[in-house]
């Protein structure tokens, strides 16, 4: 996520007890969320680059997770260009059909690889971007327990680091046509801070601030609007900077929900004893109310730019 001018066993999954499976995403069960990242971010997946082991265990591991859940879910296979040659990417999905706009699509994505192992460091990526697709995997317990009114497409990314590459195959194979996607909702980092999680995307797409503003954030969360301006510079601008970026391109309106940049991102100290349990939970916990929000508000339209 977001890359700037910084330095940048195999697991039993027997071993791994599914959690519960929340009855709500405003009631998250925090033992499951903080399982799901420990597993994903434990030394023993490597660091989850793509095209390698590590990855290949964090993969299975959320098939197997997803399928506790009752859901089947489906594989996207793509080249993935790297500078020591090509690996294969796999972008993980599940389907949920909406009840009242079922040919309009609410795409929701959180990218599951991180950096690997450099130097013979492990990368182990906690926040980025475990927690996204630990919180991920919440919010497809919320709906596989009450289905939206859209039509909801949960995607696990692969090899966003490096080029957004597993959101760019999705747009340009999209498994439904992008004209029927009314919205992206993102996840990158959302667990590294003790208060503020910022929201990008309403400045570019107007027509979702209000939908957010609506919402209130499940304490100790502070909602920050911004990233997204023409003022905002480099790497001060977060439109292109994670998965939601390929969505924009193409026209559809997204809400990236991450925190700031912080000591330990893309460093091998992006472990799970840097994350604040009560500020993940809640951080999760409001994404999931402005989804549903959304769900509830655009009416089978797509946001105006």
């Amino acid at each position: 996520m977001r890359p700037r001018l910084v330095p940048i066993l195999l697991l039993a999954l027997a071993g791994c007890a599914a959690p519960s499976v929340p009855a709500s995403a405003q009631d998250v069960d925090t033992a499951g969320l903080l399982h799901d990242l420990e597993v994903l971010a434990a030394d023993s997946m490597s660091g989850r680059a793509a095209g390698t082991d590590g990855g290949r265990m964090a993969r299975d591991y959320l098939v197997t997770r997803l399928r506790a859940m009752g859901f089947e879910p489906a594989q996207d296979t793509f080249a993935v260009m790297r500078r020591d040659g090509e690996v294969e990417g796999v972008n993980v999905r599940v389907a949920l059909d909406g009840t009242v706009h079922p040919d309009r699509t609410i795409v929701v994505t959180a990218h599951y690889d991180h950096l690997g192992v450099r130097e013979g460091e492990i990368y182990n990526g906690a926040d980025d971007n475990a927690s996204g697709t630990a919180g991920l995997l919440a919010l497809a317990a919320d709906f596989a327990s009450r289905p939206p009114d859209h039509s909801i497409l949960l995607v696990f990314t692969d090899a966003e680091e490096g080029g957004l590459q597993g959101a760019r195959h999705f747009v340009s194979a999209p498994p439904v046509p992008l004209d029927a996607v009314i919205l992206n909702v993102n996840l990158d980092m959302v667990a590294h801070s003790d208060a503020e999680l910022w929201v990008t995307g309403t400045f570019p797409w107007p027509a979702l601030r209000p939908v957010v503003e609506a919402v209130e954030p499940v304490p100790p969360v502070t909602l920050l609007f911004g990233h997204d301006t023409p003022d905002d510079e480099g790497a001060d601008n977060w439109i292109m900077a994670s998965d939601h970026g390929p969505f924009h391109a193409e026209g559809i309106p997204f809400l990236y929900f991450g925190v700031a940049d912080h000591p330990d991102y893309h460093r091998p100290s992006d472990d799970v004893d840097t994350i604040d349990p009560a500020f993940f939970r809640a951080a999760v916990e409001t994404v999931g109310r402005v989804l549903r929000a959304a769900d509830g508000a655009l009416a089978g339209e797509r946001p105006a730019g």
